[in-house]
């Protein structure tokens, strides 16, 4: 009996695995393969509540508002480095606060000043409308004592240096190129007009009932300066004043700040000031120094006006109180 049993558990395949199979692995207990595991079950989604939706959309907003924050001082200083430059190098806005340039230039104009082309050597023609620095005596030197403090005093240097506010000190002029270097302007002809190197001037920009001139000169502009004169000739105190002054009322060419090139301001009066063709056609006259004045002697000197100027934007409530120069 013993014997019969042992030899059937003898014929039964050993335990372990299947050397068949090409895994090895042993086999299952119905189908010889092991069973996989049963994926893991997905987290249940989270469903946010009303309120704490609002805590995630402030704390966004507050976030935001931080980041606009620390940009502020960069724009600020962005900002003031493209104003010094444009200031500097390429166009500054004079505010016209006095009659002596019209009809061309109003009260309340601003103007844009060409400040570029005179660093590449470019120096005034005839008939340009230019701000050029006082000469020395156009300008009375009257200065208002300042009641500002330290702090609003700073502030100011400031925007001054960049050229968004005005100097207390600026001495800036603006007038029309009559003659050049060479030229020799004189008035009256018979007619009452100006005539530059013996010819007789058309000057359509003139002030509506202003003469050329109500007092005769004489004189022949030194090379490197100008002789320059307001369109409203009877209210502009220009070359023909300043005679008995260092260069016979001529200015220097190096004084020279920029070409006044376009009316900015206001929106109904913008345009560009073109140069008359009567003054820009005639050519140069042959070098030559000297002056011979013809001094307006008695003749009342109409008083000086100042004159708003270097602000860089163009915009009234910027302009209103932006600068002192003086027309």
């Amino acid at each position: 009996m013993g014997t019969r049993g042992r030899g059937r558990l003898a014929d039964r395949p050993p335990a372990g695995p299947d050397p068949a199979s090409p895994t090895g692995t042993p086999p299952g207990p119905e189908t010889g393969t092991e069973e996989a595991p049963a994926p893991a079950a997905a987290p249940a989604p989270v469903v946010r509540g009303r309120a704490e939706r609002r805590r995630s959309a402030r704390r966004a907003a507050r976030r935001r508002r931080r980041s606009r924050l620390r940009e502020i001082p960069l724009i600020v200083v962005v900002a003031l480095v493209v104003a010094l430059v444009m200031k500097t190098f390429l166009v500054q806005v004079f505010v016209i606060p006095s009659g002596s340039m019209e009809q061309t230039i109003q009260v309340g104009d601003r103007v844009l000043v060409d400040k570029l082309t005179p660093w590449f050597g470019a120096e005034p023609e005839r008939g340009e409308v230019v701000v050029f620095k006082d000469p020395g005596g156009w300008l009375e030197n009257a200065q208002e004592s300042s009641t500002d403090g330290p702090v609003l005093r700073g502030a100011k240097q400031v925007l001054t240096f960049v050229g968004l506010l005005p100097s207390d000190n600026e001495q800036d002029l603006i007038k029309r190129v009559i003659g050049v270097g060479g030229d020799t302007v004189e008035c009256c002809d018979e007619q009452g007009r100006v005539s530059l190197n013996g010819r007789p001037l058309d000057e359509p920009y003139l002030a509506p009932g202003n003469p050329p001139s109500r007092q005769p000169f004489k004189v022949k502009v030194p090379q490197g300066r100008l002789w320059v004169m307001g369109d409203h000739r009877d209210v502009s105190a220009d070359s023909r004043f300043h005679m008995g002054n260092p260069g016979q009322g001529t200015i220097p060419v190096s004084g020279v700040v920029g070409r006044a090139f376009m009316i900015a301001w206001p929106p109904g009066r913008v345009h560009q000031l073109e140069v008359p063709v009567s003054l820009s056609s005639l050519a140069r006259a042959p070098a030559g120094g000297g002056a011979v004045p013809n001094s307006p002697g008695g003749w009342p000197v109409p008083e000086e006006p100042p004159l708003v100027m270097g602000v860089l934007g163009i915009l009234p409530l910027i302009g209103r109180r932006v600068g002192r120069a003086r027309l």
